[in-house]
């Protein structure tokens, strides 16, 4: 097999959660006096917070955005206490990996607290003894920081790892760590820049890499 180790980003790649979050992140701005459009939400898929703050303030100004980070992801909390859904393929993808041993990782721009919740409510905790979230690392996506961190917690070669990625910036990340990346996109459109595969799911992006 040509990789070592398997890295997955989370929302919109491995969870369904990036429509779920402009819904509810529509709601909460609402409460805060300000109206989240589809074209400024996209531009917060993939960000950290503190790049989403810096976007909501210029598009907004001076909001409280400390209460509106509270409150979205108490919204978010109470609208997943059912379950996530998975993205296509995710399972069977991840059920072929852990057949073959093949060490997987997860890297997010998600604060630890949220992505443990995600994984928790999509059924995916089992699966990942390294999660690598917002928390730590100093230079979120599109820097190559989590990715780079991933691959030394699983004890492999970044040139070794294949990373999926939904979003730009994440591809953009995975790109800079000199890894292998597969882009399958949710919300938002390919740049197509940083991916060295472009697919619709999962499984098609496995087999256009020769994961699978």
């Amino acid at each position: 097999m040509p990789y070592d180790a398997v890295i997955f980003d989370l929302d919109g790649t491995l969870v369904d959660t990036e429509s779920l979050a402009f819904v509810t992140g529509r709601r909460v701005l609402a409460r805060h006096g300000a109206d989240l459009t589809e074209a400024i939400f996209l531009q917060l898929v993939g960000t950290a917070n503190d790049t989403g703050r810096a976007i909501l303030e210029r598009h907004f100004g001076a909001l409280d955005f400390d209460a509106i980070h509270a409150d979205w992801l108490e919204e978010d909390r109470r609208q997943t206490a059912q379950g996530i859904p998975l993205k296509a393929g995710a399972t069977d993808l991840l059920d072929q990996l852990a057949a073959r041993a093949v060490p997987v990782a997860i890297a997010t721009s998600s604060r630890r607290a949220s992505a443990l919740h995600k994984l928790a409510q999509s059924d995916l905790a089992r699966r990942f003894d390294v999660v690598v979230t917002r928390d730590c690392v100093t230079r979120p996506k599109p820097a190559p920081e989590p990715y780079l961190l991933a691959a030394s917690r699983l004890g492999a070669e970044p040139r070794r790892c294949l990373v999926f990625e939904d979003s730009n910036t994440g591809a953009e990340a995975g790109f800079a760590a000199g890894m292998t990346v597969v882009q399958v996109p949710d919300l938002v459109p390919p740049s197509g820049g940083h991916a060295h595969h472009l697919a619709d799911d999962l499984l098609r992006g496995a087999a256009l890499a020769g994961l699978i």
